[in-house]
């Protein structure tokens, strides 16, 4: 790597650890470029160049925190012995997820990143490819296999995580969820939801 490189992306962290920093202690009224500078000691020039502008660095950030999740869901997904415990340990990881690290999962669930990950689909598509693909055929193979239902991978995607969205963004932000409550209950009602009714498999014994 070269020299001008390294220091490149020694600035872009600087500026995304200095800038998540903000984020947790201040929310995002307080992250401004002003206030990023401050903390990280990189000229706003500098955050220009290598991010746009302010939406860029907050895109950059949750883009960064979706990889990291992508990737637990994915470790997920290769422990597990069928469709059903893959399932369960999907919804289980993501909780897990955002009780641990309660900022990150804010700032990926916040309007203002929806908006700019919105924008940038084709973008993310291109840069998670190696994590999104495994997660693809995992769903395409227990398909094919008769475990899940037999519905398009992004309509099974979409009936797996869009719930655990709701209610990791409800714990967020109205906080009236009890995300303990939800591990032990949620994983067996989405299983439910997309498991092929016709095996016998939506078994909602203990794990």
């Amino acid at each position: 790597m070269r020299p001008k490189q390294q220091r490149g992306e020694a600035t872009v962290e600087q500026v995304l650890v200095a800038a998540l920093r903000i984020y947790a202690s201040e929310g995002e009224a307080g992250l401004t470029v002003g206030a990023i500078t401050k903390a990280s000691g990189v000229s706003s020039g500098s955050i220009y160049h290598h991010f746009g502008n302010l939406h860029g660095v907050i895109a950059t950030l949750a883009l960064r925190s979706v990889g990291r999740l992508l990737d637990a869901l994915t470790t997920a997904l290769e422990q597990a012995t069928d469709a059903r415990s893959g399932v369960r340990a999907v919804v289980r990881t993501y909780l897990d997820f955002a009780q641990a690290h309660p900022e990150v999962a804010r700032l990926m669930h916040s309007v203002t990143a929806d908006h700019e990950l919105m924008t940038r689909t084709g973008q993310i598509r291109e840069s998670q490819e190696a994590r999104l693909t495994p997660i693809a055929l995992w769903i395409h193979a227990h398909t094919k296999s008769g475990e899940l239902a037999d519905l398009p991978t992004p309509v099974i995607e979409a009936l797996v995580l869009g719930p655990v969205v709701a209610v990791v963004r409800r714990w967020l932000t109205v906080g009236d969820i009890d995300l303990a409550e939800a591990d032990r209950t949620l994983p067996d009602q989405i299983w439910r939801a997309v498991s092929n009714v016709r095996t016998g498999s939506p078994d909602t014994g203990p794990s």
